[in-house]
């Protein structure tokens, strides 16, 4: 049954519901004003003609929504990751558009604007849903916050570095681990330990809000015998201690601790040692803080290593050199060879010397990389370091990463190079397709947010070009509004890689995109649950 008036002017259409054999209509607009989504109906001019409730909870309270200016109600929001306002876009493109408001200091909500027309297809109303996305964006500044503090973990300058001693630098990084700890997680109680590589014992580095006795242990790398420290430095995977009274395994580290978290401190594939942090709640640690820690972590390991607060500093000084130099080059040489070849792909000219020229580039850009390589293959006897590793599980792979961000690219070319393989980047997708029609790649990895594509469009114009190329996209927090993911899914993508990664993650990403892991095999070992 439909009735043409209602409480907020709109249809409304009545649902019968039974119980215990009686019954009652419940109508549209008990729906709409159930909504924890704001939403409301303005014109052309941007005036609110309709809401309902949520959206006056969400909006001025001193203000009547009906009848003024949609952007009066929020006082002077701000538009965060566009530039233009997303109601003029929506009537100009007849599509959704989105964005998010900061309508206060640390308050926002996600806002989509959708355009409503004629029989002729003018825009006469625009439908506004609006969401509380505080939280998600909080989350994201945080995990920002604590990807700085953790690169500036070993933010020091070459001479700082030479003027500094071994002891020196590790006290300012004890100093920088307790404040990050503190400000940003919350954490009081925390011990490091790393691995003392030829007795395999555990040695404190720093120890805070722990027992006396719980510092003097002494522990080794085993899975037995050795508390959640030496299991976790054993098997490399985190340990959530939920309720350390109930947990065989735990060793009492911070008075009346009944939570821990533990996790592996691991870089470029080799075990450093241990985080450990300890809280006096029970089951303290969520998803989100566990998310955060491994974070840090991951930070801390590669502080570790460029700040040389591991033995045999000498013997790995050379290894180290060879390696800041390709991280500092890796990008540059990316960009040249994007360039060239991107030039080379769209030069449609005649003239034989300037198409030569562009592919010697393209060859001497590559050349750069294997040179480096081959700098680290051949280091005096003195500096190579005594390894027990298995063959790199990349090892002769070719990826191709493409994504708009240049630290998530230098990432790539850390995460991925340390497993054996040879990255090439591309900042967008027009610089992508260049790449994979002039060289063969075993896998490509993709954000699905780029400068000029959404992921399913660089997903089918990869394929294109290289029909049997595995592919995996990437997403983080913000809203796949294309469905680039579900879309992929559906033409064959069988892989999908979270952001932020950690080196497990994007490693089971790839093997899994290679098929050297069955799609449907259990999580990474390090996964967050």
């Amino acid at each position: 049954m439909i009735h043409e008036s209602g409480r907020y002017g709109i249809a409304s259409c009545d649902l019968q519901m039974r119980k215990d054999g009686r019954s009652r209509m419940i109508t549209a607009d008990e729906i709409i004003g159930s909504l924890s989504e704001g939403i409301a109906v303005v014109d052309v001019d941007e005036v609110v003609l309709w809401c309902n409730p949520a959206f006056r909870r969400l909006a001025d309270p001193g203000l009547e929504p009906i009848g003024a200016k949609f952007y009066r109600l929020f006082g002077a929001p701000e538009i965060i990751e566009r530039e233009d306002c997303p109601m003029q876009a929506a009537r100009a493109s007849g599509h959704p558009e989105v964005c998010v408001l900061r309508i206060e200091a640390n308050k926002y909500l996600g806002m989509t604007a959708t355009p409503v027309r004629d029989e002729h297809g003018v825009v006469l109303r625009l439908i506004i849903l609006l969401s509380d996305v505080t939280n998600e964006i909080q989350q994201e500044q945080k995990l920002k916050a604590i990807y700085e503090a953790g690169e500036k973990l070993s933010d020091l300058s070459a001479q700082d570095i030479r003027e500094m001693g071994l002891e020196e630098r590790t006290d300012l990084l004890k100093y920088n681990i307790i404040r990050d700890l503190k400000e940003l997680l919350g954490v009081r109680n925390v011990e490091i330990r790393l691995v003392e590589f030829e007795s395999r014992l555990l040695v404190p580095l720093l120890s805070e809000g722990m027992t006396p006795d719980a510092e003097n242990r002494k522990l080794c790398v085993a899975e037995t015998g050795q508390g959640v420290t030496g299991f976790v430095a054993a098997t490399a995977k985190s340990y959530l201690c939920r309720d350390t009274r109930r947990d065989p395994l735990y060793l009492e580290g911070a008075a009346n601790a009944l939570s821990s978290y533990t996790i592996p401190l691991i870089d470029q594939g080799q075990m450093l040692g241990t985080l450990n942090v300890e809280s006096d709640s029970v089951d303290a640690f969520n998803v989100s803080d566990r998310q955060f820690l491994d974070v840090y972590a991951q930070n801390l390991a590669q502080a570790l290593h460029t700040l040389d607060l591991l033995q045999a500093e000498t013997s790995r000084a050379y290894h180290e050199s060879v390696d800041k130099i390709w991280r500092s080059v890796a990008l540059p040489v990316d960009e040249i060879l994007s360039d060239a070849t991107f030039v080379l792909d769209r030069y449609v000219g005649h003239d034989d010397d300037i198409i030569r020229r562009l592919r010697h580039l393209i060859v001497r850009a590559r050349d750069i990389r294997t040179k480096i390589k081959e700098v680290e293959a051949v280091a005096p006897t003195s500096a190579r370091i005594p390894t027990n590793r298995t063959t790199p599980p990349l090892l002769d792979m070719r990826v191709l990463f493409v994504d708009s961000d240049e630290a998530t690219r230098r990432a790539a070319h850390h995460l991925l190079g340390q497993w054996g393989a040879t990255v090439e980047t591309a900042r967008d997708g027009s610089e992508a397709i260049a790449l994979a029609r002039g060289s063969n790649y075993n896998l490509a990895i993709s954000d699905i947010f780029l400068p000029d594509m959404n992921g399913y469009e660089i997903f089918m114009a990869l394929r294109s070009i290289q029909t049997s190329l595995p592919i995996v996209l990437m997403t983080g927090f913000a809203y796949d509004q294309k469905h680039s993911i579900v879309k992929a899914r559906n033409e064959g993508m069988t892989t999908v890689l979270y952001k932020p990664f950690r080196a497990d993650r994007i490693l089971d990403a790839v093997l899994k995109g290679l098929g050297k892991i069955p799609i449907d095999s259990q999580p990474s070992k390090n996964s967050l649950n």
